[in-house]
């Protein structure tokens, strides 16, 4: 089935520890994302790249000294937010990364379409992290480690990054792919009550009954699904333009699966495509693999099958 693809590129490297992601809403393009989505028969509207608003003096301080570029992820927030929501909920609305923070707006301006609409929004987070810190908790001060339990409303975000028009119930998050996961955001995910599935209940039970779970539940709420694909949920022997590479990693034929059930769903509104570092790839490898994967989303088969669409 035909649908509208809004491609927002966000070129944020301020939320993450080196500098190469700014370069990832064109390594996408480079890697022909617009032509291989049109050619599976999809009508798309690159919206091109997000451009915060200038940062007003003084800068923003935070109590915790680690903290990193504040200001330029509050800014960043609330243009890929806005840029989000103006974007609205009809088709698939795709973000280009772009580090992980870029997640803090695009599950801000989704939840904000949601709670216009009166449905239930759901977030599918595929990543090595749970990205579950708080201004509080983060040693490292890099803020791709907040975005979601930012958007989930988690205490300590008021004041110094966009008030949230509508939070993000944790139980109707799933976190799939945990292999690196700090003290801290172990216990706040527990006591979320979000679903989270790590690499090893993968090797134990299989990603397709695990996802499956999780799709009809999201089907039986009636709900619109957020997908956000961080490039280190994929294993750095296949996907190495990543700057928080873990070991043991999804396989591309994994990955691919993942992709192929959600198409089917037809339950997918919207997908992050983050942390991809162009300046760390192979001969562009990594964005290749990653384009082929929204091709998989798109309806992309070898055998044809049916599927519902999207929402």
């Amino acid at each position: 089935m035909s649908t509208i693809c809004n491609i927002i590129g966000a070129p944020v490297e301020d939320g993450a520890g080196r500098p190469g992601c700014i370069m990832g809403p064109a390594a996408y393009r480079t890697a022909g994302l617009a032509q291989t989505i049109a050619e599976l028969g999809h009508t798309v509207i690159d919206h091109g790249d997000v451009q915060p608003a200038a940062i007003a003096p003084p800068p923003m301080a935070h109590p915790n000294p680690a903290i990193r570029n504040l200001p330029e992820i509050a800014a960043w927030t609330t243009a890929i937010a806005d840029a989000v929501w103006r974007a609205g909920d009809a088709g698939l609305t795709i973000c280009l990364g772009g580090d992980h923070s870029l997640s803090a707006g695009s599950l801000a301006g989704r939840a904000h379409l949601c709670a216009q609409s009166g449905r239930k929004l759901f977030v599918l987070w595929l990543d090595a992290h749970t990205d579950f810190h708080t201004l509080d908790s983060s040693v490292s001060g890099n803020l791709h480690g907040v975005p979601l339990a930012y958007a989930c409303g988690l205490p300590g975000f008021s004041g110094y990054l966009p008030d949230l028009q509508a939070r993000i119930d944790p139980a109707n998050v799933c976190l799939i792919g945990l292999r690196s996961v700090d003290v801290d955001e172990r216990r706040a995910i527990a006591r979320s009550g979000a679903i989270t599935h790590d690499m090893r209940a993968i090797d134990e039970y299989g990603l397709a009954p695990l996802l499956r779970a999780f799709l009809e539940q999201v089907a039986a709420a009636g709900g619109v699904l957020h997908v956000s694909l961080d490039v280190d949920f994929l294993d750095p022997g296949v996907a190495p333009a990543v700057g928080t590479t873990v070991p043991g990693g999804a396989t591309v034929r994994e990955a691919h699966l993942i992709m192929e059930m959600l198409c089917d769903s037809g339950l997918v509104g919207s997908l992050d495509l983050a942390e991809l570092n162009p300046f760390l790839d192979e001969r562009g490898r990594t964005a290749t693999l990653m384009v082929d994967l929204v091709a998989s989303l798109l309806g992309r088969r070898v055998l044809d099958r049916p599927t519902r669409g999207f929402t």
